[in-house]
């Protein structure tokens, strides 16, 4: 999936991307996350056993979104429409700047569960129609990757086979530090530069998919 030089450019673009937002998120949610379930299940388990429920209803409630986005970015792909990974960003567009303009009438809520529902939907660009992917607002299964072949290169496999995983891993650290700068800045209306990246993408992949057809 990575093998070829679109695919990791735009898997890295994406990266970047969820980083970025997963920042602003983090920053805003006061150490939840928008795109990183793993962390908010901890979160969960860990404020269930402190007997803070709303807090932990707050982790559940991000949980449910990020599902529910996965969900309908899976159903894109399984409808076999044409452009499904353009018409994929477009949506993730779409609900970027639905959260801005939520943002920007105090519906802070709203704002938050469109964010959450634009991370679990980027999963699915690169999803297979069997519904294996690559993960994209998270990069735990990168990292893994990443030991499993720096392993298999030192045993006589092949030797920068680890870079792609380590370069999404990279991507996100990097996007996370641009969210957080641009949080410190203009607070969620930083997300209006991850709405206009995503429709950017949506654009660049249409063209890019219009030449090799």
């Amino acid at each position: 999936m990575l093998e070829s030089r679109r695919n990791l450019a735009l898997a890295c673009a994406l990266s970047a991307l969820a980083g970025y937002v997963d920042g602003i998120g983090y920053l805003h949610l006061g150490g939840l996350f928008v795109s990183f379930m793993s962390g908010n299940s901890t979160r969960l388990g860990v404020t269930l056993a402190e007997g803070h429920w709303q807090h932990a209803l707050e982790a559940l409630q991000l949980i449910v979104l990020f599902v529910a986005g996965a969900a309908a970015g899976s159903l894109v792909v399984l409808s076999r429409i044409p452009h499904r990974q353009p018409l994929i960003l477009l949506v993730e567009g779409l609900l970027l700047t639905s959260a801005v303009l939520a943002y920007a009438y105090g519906l802070q809520n709203a704002a938050v569960a469109a964010i959450v529902l634009a991370m679990g939907l980027e999963n699915a660009v690169f999803q297979l129609e069997g519904g294996a992917g690559l993960g994209l607002t998270y990069v735990t299964g990168a990292l893994v990757k990443a030991g499993q072949l720096i392993a298999a290169a030192l045993t006589g496999g092949a030797p920068w086979a680890w870079l792609p995983n380590v370069l999404l891993w990279a991507a996100l650290v990097a996007g996370a530090l641009g969210g957080a700068s641009a949080y410190r800045w203009i607070n969620l209306g930083a997300i209006w530069f991850a709405a206009a990246t995503a429709f950017a993408l949506s654009a660049l992949v249409a063209a890019t998919a219009k030449r090799t057809d």
